[in-house]
């Protein structure tokens, strides 16, 4: 039998928002297994168990570059949110963007080997280091050269490119809804079947609990899926300026299409440090103790 441990309590906590002891039990229910574990708590406890999009934890910023009808989004990672305000850290950022708009690098070793003022910027990015005295990393970017682009930056924390035809305001009213909303796909067909699996497994298992003939319980769970599906792909979504009609409704208005579209937010999928929690704990007893 795997062994629960304090650690691997507090990342399914951090991830799902569930009480200590909920996860502890979905754990073991799992066999350890975190992923397993996570959609049993969303089938007890629905929803709000999922919040690992919105609970961010590592910190940096998101850069955007415009130049010449291309554009770049790149993410940069540090330690605290101090130093994602620190302005040679915003400055590194946009030149590495700037790096990537100009010269279409292939990959992060080859950005890295590009120079800022003669410099490469692997070695500015070192420099920057020593200076600051946190670590900092070049986590991912994206180039956008066809047609043309739109772009929406919300405090520096979730960028977002959008590539079109048509009305320029359109477009961006479309990345703004991006960062909002924060769609998986551009179109139904488009969003991945694991995900739509995973939505199905919990769809099924919470479907089964109310005891409801199997005929029922398959509409109910494909019921479920099709309502997912409208949440997550973009062009289905309610238009967040009137949600009288879909995004889609609302691009076909203004002639315009919407080809593709690329979303960054600071942090995503990076696991919180897993000695947080058990560093909150042991404050806690402490404190206890004293009264």
């Amino acid at each position: 039998m795997t062994a629960i441990t304090a650690s691997m309590v507090a990342e399914l906590r951090a991830k799902t928002d569930a009480p200590m002891m909920e996860c502890k039990k979905a754990l073991s229910e799992a066999g350890g297994d975190m992923d397993k574990a996570e959609e049993l708590l969303r089938v007890k406890l629905g929803n709000k168990a999922s919040k690992a999009a919105a609970r961010i934890t590592a910190e940096g910023i998101v850069a955007i570059s415009q130049i010449n009808n291309v554009s770049a989004l790149i993410e940069l990672n540090c330690e605290t949110d101090f130093v994602a305000k620190n302005d040679d850290f915003l400055n590194f950022s946009q030149n590495c963007a700037d790096l990537i708009a100009k010269n279409n690098p292939q990959d992060i070793n080859s950005l890295s080997a590009l120079t800022i003022d003669g410099v490469s910027v692997e070695e500015t990015r070192k420099a920057l280091i020593g200076k600051i005295g946190e670590n900092i990393t070049l986590r991912r970017f994206a180039r956008l050269e066809n047609n043309s682009q739109a772009s929406y930056l919300h405090g520096k924390k979730i960028g977002v490119l959008v590539e079109y035809t048509g009305n320029e305001s359109a477009a961006k009213d479309t990345a703004m809804q991006i960062a909002a909303m924060k769609p998986v796909a551009l179109k139904a067909e488009d969003v991945s079947q694991e995900l739509i699996q995973k939505e199905r497994n919990v769809a099924e298992a919470k479907a089964l609990e109310s005891g409801k003939p199997a005929e029922l319980v398959s509409k109910m769970v494909e019921g479920t899926i099709q309502k997912y599906l409208k949440e997550v792909s973009l062009l289905n979504q309610p238009f967040v300026k009137n949600d009288k009609q879909t995004v889609a409704d609302m691009l076909k208005s203004q002639q315009t299409e919407v080809h593709s579209f690329i979303m960054y937010i600071v942090g995503e999928g990076i696991e919180k440090k897993q000695d947080d929690f058990a560093a909150e704990v042991a404050a806690q007893v402490a404190a206890a103790n004293q009264v």
